[in-house]
C-alpha cells in the first residue's frame, strides 16, 4: 500500500492549523462561560442557561460520533472544512440572537462543529503523521489550551464590557477562515486506507448517534430535575443510550477487556475524575473557604499549564517508560493531586493546596491523556481510524457529562436539604476519588510497552 502520509513540509502548516482549530475552540468554550451572564442579562432567558452548555456538549457528541466513520470513507477533508463551516456558523448565530432561544441554537450548531473538528483533528494525526511524531502533536493539542486558560476570561470579560458580548462570538469566526486556508492544501493529497481483510467500512452510525444524544439528554435532564420524576427520566435516558453506546464503542470497552477497549475505557474514567472535581473545586473555594472568583480561576489555571507540561514530559519520555508505566503514574498523580486539593475542606488548611493539588492533577492528565491517544491509533484496525478516534472521544465527553452532572445532582440536593452545600461538594469530590481509582485499575491493564505490531496495522496508511 502507498505511503500518503503527509512530507514535513505539508505537516508544518497543518501542524499550525490544527493547534489553531484547537486554541479557537478552548476560546470559544471558556470565552462563552465568561459572556453568558451579560448576555442573559441583555436577552433574558435565564431557563434557557443551562441548556446553552447542554445544547452544546450533546451536539459535540453527534459531531464526534458520525465524523470518525465518514472520514475513514471519504477522509478527512471534507469532514474538516464542513466542521470549520459549523462552528464559524454557529458563532455567527449566537452573536446576532435576539434571544436567548437561538443563542441556545447557535451553541448548538457551534457544539457540531466543534465536535468534528476534534475527530478529524484525531484521524489527521493517525492518518497523517509517522507514529515516532505523534506524541509531540498531542503535546501541541495540550497546550493549544495554555494561552486561552489564561486570557480567555479576561479577553472575553473586556470585549463584553467595551464592545459588546456579540463580539465574543463575532470575534472568533475570522479564524475559521485563516485555519481553512492553512489546512485544505495538505489535506487534499491526504486518502483514507481501505479496511484490513477486505472488511466493509463501518457503517455511520446516524441511528445510534441520534439516540446516542437523546439518552445522554434525558439524562441531564432527570438528574438536573432533581425530583423523583426526574430520576425516573434519568433511568430511561439511560436504557435508551445503552445500546447505541454498545455498538459505537469497540467490544469489550465496558469491561476494559484488550488494548484498544482499555484504551478507550481509561479516557472515560480519567475525565470523569478530573474534570468532576474541576467543575466543583472553584465553588468549594469561593463558598467554603470564601476566596475571590480570581483566585478559584488561578487554581483551575494551574492545573490547564501543568497538563502542558506533563504532555510534553510524555512526549520525550513516554516510549521509554511504557504505555502501562506512563498512564498509572498518571492517574497516581491525579489521584494525588485530588488527595491534596480535598484539604482545603479542612478549617486550619491553607488555601495553597488547593492550587498545588490541582497542578499534581494536571501533571497526571498530561501523561495519562497522550497515552490513551496514542494507544488507540496505534491499535487501531486499519482503515477504522476514525471509528476508533470517535469511540475515545464519545467516552471522553461522555465521562465529563455524567460526571459533573451526577456531581452538580449532589450538590443540589445538599444544598436544599439540611446537609448544606459542603457534604454535597465531599459527595461529588468522593465520586472522583472512586472513578480515579476505577482508572487505576484500568490502566494497569494496558500492554507495558508498544506490543510491536507490523507497520501497515501500527500505522493505517503507511
Amino acid at each position: 500500500m502507498a505511503d500518503v502520509r503527509l512530507q514535513a513540509s505539508g505537516r508544518r502548516p497543518l501542524t499550525f492549523g490544527i493547534a489553531l482549530v484547537m486554541t479557537a475552540i478552548a476560546f470559544e468554550a471558556l470565552a462563552v462561560t465568561t459572556a453568558l451572564p451579560v448576555v442573559v442579562k441583555d436577552l433574558g432567558g435565564l431557563r434557557l442557561y443551562g441548556w446553552a452548555f447542554s445544547g452544546f456538549m450533546l451536539a459535540n457528541l453527534v459531531g464526534i460520533t458520525l465524523t470518525g466513520p465518514v472520514a475513514d470513507r471519504i477522509g478527512p477533508l471534507r469532514p474538516a472544512l464542513g466542521g470549520l463551516a459549523l462552528f464559524a456558523g454557529g458563532l455567527g448565530v449566537s452573536g446576532a440572537a435576539p434571544t436567548m432561544l437561538v443563542v441556545v441554537v447557535g451553541r448548538v450548531v457551534a457544539g457540531l462543529g466543534a465536535g468534528t473538528l476534534v475527530s478529524v483533528a484525531y484521524v489527521v494525526i493517525g492518518l497523517g503523521y509517522p507514529e515516532a511524531r505523534r506524541a509531540r502533536m498531542f503535546a501541541i493539542l495540550s497546550s493549544a489550551w495554555v494561552l486561552p486558560s489564561l486570557f480567555g476570561p479576561l479577553i472575553a470579560g473586556t470585549v463584553a464590557q467595551h464592545f459588546g458580548w456579540r463580539w465574543v462570538f463575532f470575534g472568533l469566526m475570522p479564524l475559521m477562515v485563516l485555519d481553512a486556508c492553512l489546512i485544505v492544501p495538505p489535506l487534499r493529497s491526504l486518502r483514507p486506507a481501505a479496511p484490513g481483510d477486505g472488511a466493509p467500512h463501518t457503517p455511520i452510525p446516524f441511528a445510534d448517534a441520534t439516540r446516542l444524544a437523546a439518552g445522554a439528554g434525558l439524562v441531564l435532564g432527570g438528574i438536573g430535575a432533581r425530583s423523583a420524576l426526574g430520576a425516573a427520566v434519568a433511568v430511561a435516558g439511560f436504557f435508551v443510550a445503552q445500546r447505541p453506546f454498545a455498538r459505537l464503542v469497540p467490544a469489550g470497552t465496558l469491561r476494559a477487556r484488550g488494548t484498544l477497549p482499555t484504551a478507550i475505557a481509561l479516557r472515560g474514567l480519567t475525565a470523569f475524575a478530573f474534570f468532576t472535581f474541576d467543575a466543583f473545586l472553584p465553588l468549594t473555594l469561593t463558598t467554603l473557604r470564601h476566596q475571590s472568583p480570581t483566585h478559584a480561576a488561578l487554581t483551575l489555571t494551574a492545573g490547564g499549564v501543568s497538563w502542558a507540561a506533563g504532555s510534553w514530559v510524555q512526549e520525550r519520555r513516554g516510549a521509554r517508560w511504557g504505555r502501562r508505566r506512563t498512564a498509572v503514574t498518571g492517574v497516581l498523580l491525579l489521584m494525588a493531586g485530588m488527595a491534596v486539593a480535598s484539604l482545603i475542606f479542612v478549617r486550619s488548611a491553607p488555601v495553597l493546596l488547593a492550587p498545588l493539588g490541582w497542578l499534581l492533577s494536571g501533571l497526571g492528565m498530561g501523561l495519562c491523556y497522550p497515552t490513551t491517544s496514542l494507544t488507540v491509533l496505534a491499535e487501531a484496525p486499519e482503515g477504522r481510524v476514525g471509528s476508533a478516534s470517535s469511540a475515545l472521544q464519545l467516552c471522553d465527553v461522555l465521562g465529563v457529562a455524567i460526571g459533573t452532572g451526577l456531581g452538580g445532582a449532589a450538590v443540589a440536593v445538599a444544598a436544599s436539604s439540611h446537609w448544606g452545600t459542603r457534604h454535597g461538594l465531599e459527595v461529588a469530590d468522593l465520586l472522583s476519588f472512586l472513578v480515579g481509582g476505577l482508572a487505576l485499575v484500568t490502566a494497569r491493564r494496558l500492554p507495558a510497552s508498544a506490543a510491536g505490531r507490523p507497520a501497515a496495522a501500527t500505522a493505517p496508511v503507511a
